[in-house]
């Protein structure tokens, strides 16, 4: 059922707006007495979750007994991004989300199904998995709150990702992302139904139904000015409202071009990029795009880590992102790869395939660093005075006579040659 939704191409919706469709849809689902929010994490900042999480407390009150920011594999968040990103919430009601030891498994999906969702790719069965507060915390009303975008793993980020994945363990986290990554990157992104969708629409159907589960989300676009605004607010409590959120990004959020790009500079927000586990967006969202022999420059003066988890760094720096015949191989041959194969689909992710030229230009790593995970490395003092980003439009712009794209954002929205995406 849809309680609420509004939004178009060209709607910029303000807090008012937000405020009016939130508590309409609460008012809808009528008196609770306990309830507990999923927001996304820091960096997720510009979702607007943390905004709607405030409004939530401010209609509930004390009935708002948990926040549980759904990290998936993310670090915790400081006591100062929870009060940047969620004002005027209590500090007392946040709970931390341990994806190793505090889920429970909730259902298996059968390894028949898996094969034939993912055309034989992956095999295995795929473990169902959540926090042990959501399946055992006698919530009356569970709010799922994010946004909904173009996402590298699963087509289309937010709805049951965010309970299966932003609150899942280990396992199943590792294993839907190797899915993703095996069945095929450019065949999942900007798509609603997909295999990782078919796997936890199936753990939904079959394992979840009965928790009292409401998703509330936005789509958000880039405005002409080149500033942020909030196109769609969609609330309902099963699979319609996804899809009316996703049909909204897909024009909201995707940018097709007539054209394949030879170069591409993209700009990490030092507050939100911090890693090539983030960072890496810049490539996932733009590869459909760039020609063959294209180069991509990342600007990330806040890069100074490949994993955000201290495990999945040394993955990171010990293999490399070397592509997908190589990761595979080592896979196969590797326990330590095998047993995290989350961090080997971001190996994959991660990798130009030999396609294109990929270079970081980071604010703390290394030059030997960058390189030994085979990307390019260029000073970043000098290729942020030349691609200022305080000086460039996003889209097409002229530097020294030499035409490029430039993209400020790379989470906000996913960028394709058209013949690449005929579907």
């Amino acid at each position: 059922m849809i309680y609420y939704q509004t939004g178009s191409e060209t709607a910029e919706l303000t807090a008012d707006d937000l405020r009016k469709g939130l508590f309409e849809a609460l008012v809808k689902i009528g008196n609770v007495n306990r309830v507990m929010a999923l927001p996304p994490d820091y960096t997720r900042f510009h979702s607007k979750a943390g905004e709607l999480t405030s409004l939530a407390y401010e209609y509930y009150k004390e009935k708002l007994t948990d926040v549980m920011p759904a990290l998936g594999t993310h670090v915790p968040m400081s006591d100062e991004e929870i009060e940047h990103m969620y004002k005027g919430v209590p500090k007392n009601i946040f709970r931390v989300h341990d994806w190793r030891n505090d889920v429970v498994t909730v259902g298996t999906v059968p390894s028949e199904f898996v094969s034939d969702v993912t055309e034989g790719a992956v095999k295995y069965p795929w473990p169902a998995q959540l926090n042990k507060l959501i399946w055992e915390g006698g919530h009356d009303l569970i709010l799922s709150v994010g946004q909904v975008v173009p996402h590298e793993v699963i087509g289309m980020a937010n709805y049951n990702k965010n309970i299966f994945v932003g609150t899942g363990g280990a396992e199943g986290i590792n294993k839907s992302h190797f899915v993703g990554a095996a069945y095929g990157m450019e065949r999942i992104m900007g798509r609603a139904d997909t295999p990782v969708r078919a796997l936890l629409n199936y753990a939904s159907d079959n394992f979840t139904s009965h928790l009292p589960f409401v998703y509330v989300l936005t789509v958000i676009g880039m405005g002409e000015d080149g500033k942020l605004k909030t196109r769609g607010l969609f609330i309902g409590d099963d699979a319609e409202v996804f899809y009316k959120a996703s049909e909204l990004s897909l024009k909201v959020n995707f940018r097709m071009l007539d054209k394949p790009l030879e170069k591409v500079v993209v700009y990490l927000d030092p507050s939100e990029f911090k890693s090539t586990w983030l960072g890496n967006k810049s490539i996932y969202r733009t590869r459909m795009a760039l020609a063959d022999n294209a180069e991509l420059i990342i600007l990330a003066p806040g890069l100074k880590e490949f994993g955000e988890d201290k495990e999945i760094d040394r993955l990171i720096r010990k293999y490399g992102y070397c592509g997908t015949p190589a990761t595979l191989k080592y896979v196969e041959e590797n326990d330590e790869l095998k047993n995290n194969l989350g961090a080997a689909a971001h190996l994959i992710h991660g990798s130009s395939e030999g396609r294109f030229k990929i270079t970081y230009c980071p604010g703390y790593l290394t030059k030997e660093e960058i390189e030994s995970v085979y990307f390019n490395y260029a000073p970043l003092n000098e290729m942020i005075k030349k691609y200022n980003p305080e000086k460039l439009k996003d889209g097409f712009n002229t530097v020294d006579g030499e035409e490029i794209f430039y993209i400020s954002n790379p989470a906000v929205g996913l960028w394709a040659y058209k013949e690449r995406f005929k579907d």
